[in-house]
């Protein structure tokens, strides 16, 4: 009996065992937490107070002031040039030397010329007083007095054609001295001493050009010129020209005058600035950026371009919040120079915005702010 009833409670206490391996396996298990979604990596920046220059940009081209073909006046043997290739030259600086020895010879020819007819007026004039006082006495007739007056007049007329022969044949011999007529730097040689050269040959001898000041011819879209007119009434506009790159900045100018006309072809307008080009950066030819500054936009809210982001209902940044989720909010912009954004009814100064990273943001995504944002 005793072992019956061990074996009795053996067997319940194995049913009871596995009933509760049945409870157990019968039981539902609790669901997994799913893992925290995984911060998006950006980079951010910081709305900030500062001016906005505005510029306009162009391409332009540098061109000289002045540009002259130095010619001979007169004709000749080139006996020498005595400058060098490149130089930069002042006015009166001489250029170039012609034969003078044909020139002196018509001077003193021409001179003698005028000896002679002063001798002839002298004489002239004697007869005509001998003629006055004959007249008076009734030995000589009226016509013989008039006809002498009028040969005194005519001697004294060639007295005057002999004096502005010899100005002339001044100037020719003044000629074959060839000087500078301005400041500014040569170019090559086009002629050789020793060459017999001709009066305003098409070639010319050297070229000169002024290097200092210096122009800049520009273009802007027609619908520019209205704010460009009515910045430059306030005031002479400062112009900037820029190397092609937009790396450098060559030298500073004023804007000097606008075209009278809009090319209709390319819908654009010519303006021309002028620059002192101290150092001869600016090399006629070359092409330049050429940026007008119509105005400064004073202590604005800004932020980099790149920071602003166009969506279906305009414009909008992503605010990163002090437990580094973002928020989309709304800007307006008001200009866009260059890489900066001048916006407004946006974010305060000081808020911190996403840079770089914005193509995998929405409202509440949370961000890890990379290193050095």
């Amino acid at each position: 009996m005793k072992r019956g009833w061990g074996g009795l409670f053996g067997g319940l206490g194995l049913v009871a065992v596995l009933g509760g391996v049945a409870l157990v396996a019968l039981s539902p298990a609790k669901p997994a937490e799913r893992p925290p979604r995984p911060s998006v990596p950006v980079t951010v920046t910081r709305v900030t107070r500062r001016d906005v220059p505005i510029y306009l940009t162009g391409l332009g081209q540098v061109q000289a002031l002045k540009t002259v073909v130095v010619k001979a006046e007169v004709s000749g043997i080139l006996e020498a040039t005595p400058f060098k290739e490149g130089d930069e030259v002042k006015a009166g600086t001489v250029l170039a030397l012609i034969d003078p020895r044909p020139y002196q010879a018509v001077l003193d020819q021409t001179i003698a010329k005028q000896a002679e007819d002063e001798a002839q007026l002298s004489n002239a004039r004697a007869d005509l007083a001998r003629y006055s006082a004959l007249v008076s006495k009734h030995f000589a007739s009226r016509q013989q007095l008039d006809t002498q007056r009028a040969t005194v007049a005519t001697d004294r007329a060639a007295l005057q054609a002999d004096a502005a022969t010899i100005e002339a044949a001044r100037l020719n011999l003044e000629f074959t001295r060839i000087t500078a007529p301005i400041d500014g730097r040569l170019g090559l040689r086009q002629v050789d001493p020793g060459n017999l050269i001709q009066a305003n040959s098409p070639t010319g001898i050297v070229t000169i050009t002024q290097m200092k000041p210096i122009g800049v011819i520009f273009t802007l879209p027609q619908h520019d010129l209205t704010s460009v007119r009515a910045a430059a009434a306030k005031g002479p506009l400062p112009v900037l020209a820029v190397s092609e790159s937009g790396s450098a900045v060559l030298d500073h100018g004023t804007l000097r005058t606008i075209d009278n006309t809009i090319d209709p072809a390319t819908g654009t307008i010519r303006l021309k600035a002028i620059f002192r080009n101290p150092t001869e950066v600016l090399w006629p030819g070359a092409f330049v950026n050429a940026k007008v500054l119509l105005t400064t936009l004073r202590n604005v809210l800004t932020l980099p371009a790149r920071a602003v982001q166009h969506g279906p209902e305009g414009l909008y940044v992503y605010v990163v919040r002090p437990d580094r989720t973002v928020l989309r909010e709304a800007v307006k912009q008001v200009a866009e120079q260059g890489d900066i954004a001048v916006i407004a009814g946006g974010p305060a100064e000081g808020t911190k915005v996403v840079l770089a990273g914005q193509s995998r943001l929405q409202n509440g995504t949370r961000v890890a702010v990379s290193a050095g944002s």
